[in-house]
């Protein structure tokens, strides 16, 4: 089956891709493309305005510049291990914002394939780390979590969390859960004063 992130991969963008491209760019969270040779196709608008930086600077491997040094040479050997195994991957790495300060996020890339199968690349999303560091990140929720617990703050439904995700609705009502169970309330509006306390959406 064809993911629904496959229309960010369309050269002639109709008007259901450009809905698409849309909601991408209001997701509250970082979101990149890339194609199969592993070069980035595109970046969302909360991606740009964090690195406080245009389209055409970041495509290609114009993002890589963001990296921290000290970081660069182990994100990129994860992330080019997985596009040649074409396989789902996770990393930590600081980023550059676009005030000149490092910040720890967290990025997840998922291969994406045609409904033929054809490999058409990845689409990654990205989560800053509450807190200076990830060992200093006072928080149970994985990477994976914390994406939802920001949909979820956000006002989105399970449904809109799911297709944004690009996950099942089943899978992401099972992170919901999850995620209250861990946080051990049992409403949305615990869950939205959690991620307003741990800074992970603005009040």
């Amino acid at each position: 089956m064809e993911s629904g992130y496959a229309r960010l991969f369309e050269k002639n963008a109709g008007p259901e891709e450009e809905r698409f491209r849309y909601l991408m760019d209001h997701a509250p969270f970082m979101l990149w493309a890339a194609g199969p040779d592993a070069l980035c196709t595109f970046f969302n608008q909360p991606w740009l305005e964090y690195r406080g930086r245009s389209m055409a600077q970041e495509l290609g491997n114009g993002w890589v510049e963001g990296v921290h040094p000290e970081d660069l040479q182990r994100c990129m050997e994860t992330y080019r291990g997985a596009f040649d195994a074409r396989q789902q991957f996770q990393m930590e790495y600081r980023l550059q914002r676009g005030g000149g300060e490092y910040r720890w996020i967290v990025d997840t890339g998922i291969p994406q394939y045609s409904g033929d199968g054809g490999f058409l690349g990845y689409i990654g999303t990205c989560v800053e780390i509450p807190g200076p560091h990830p060992a200093k990140a006072h928080t149970p929720l994985t990477a994976r979590e914390i994406e939802v617990l920001t949909l979820v703050a956000e006002g989105k439904s399970t449904k809109e969390v799911a297709a944004l995700l690009n996950i099942s609705y089943k899978t992401a009502d099972s992170h919901r859960s999850r995620i209250m169970e861990k946080l051990d309330v049992h409403e949305t509006a615990s869950l939205v004063r959690y991620a307003i306390r741990h800074g992970i959406v603005s009040p």
